[in-house]
């Protein structure tokens, strides 16, 4: 088990918290708006990486959705994001950590777009366009490895990029049939 999987703080939301370590790239599965008169967070976005905590954006981050992809939230549905935490967000006088939106999909070019920066100063603040890569075939890259630290290193990589628990025991039981053969051969 990876460490970092006893770290997600218990919590009906994505957090700071959930993004010191990196950003991640989301998917948006579904919305909710609620009334903006009676709640702070009027929008939730739910993703598919993170099951009954949605992303609730900020005031800032809600302004360079509708600028980016427009207002009707409907249109969401299927894009992604990449989020990332940054520590410089304040709420009122103290750094407390935020998270903001660093790449959408469903655009062509960075696109900037002037937000609040910090109480009555408003600034540029660019996003990047989502390129989705081709996923990774890690257990037809693992057949062409024929020494043991490349297959640890390609292990590694594989986790990193979210590889299924399947995928990684193949890679190991790959690693092992390597290591009996260098044994015994």
């Amino acid at each position: 088990m990876d460490i970092g999987d006893t770290l997600a703080p218990k919590s009906d939301q994505l957090n700071y918290d959930d993004l010191i370590a990196g950003s991640r790239t989301v998917t948006i599965v579904g919305k909710k708006i609620l009334d903006p008169e009676t709640n702070q967070q009027p929008v939730w976005l739910e993703l598919a990486e993170y099951p009954g905590r949605p992303y609730k954006p900020n005031k800032s981050m809600r302004r360079v959705l509708q600028m980016v992809w427009g207002g009707k939230s409907d249109l969401y549905i299927g894009r992604k994001l990449t989020l990332f935490g940054d520590p410089n967000v304040t709420f009122g006088p103290n750094k407390v950590g935020g998270i903001k939106i660093s790449h959408m999909s469903h655009i062509d070019k960075p696109t900037t777009v002037r937000i609040t920066i910090r109480q009555a100063v408003k600034g540029p603040y660019t996003v990047k366009p989502l390129v989705e890569q081709a996923p990774v075939d890690w257990l037809e890259v693992a057949e062409t490895v024929a020494t043991i630290d490349n297959l640890r290193a390609l292990y590694m990589d594989a986790q990193a990029a979210g590889a299924t628990p399947e995928v990684l025991s193949k890679i190991q039981a790959h690693q092992a049939r390597i290591e009996g053969e260098q044994v015994n051969g």
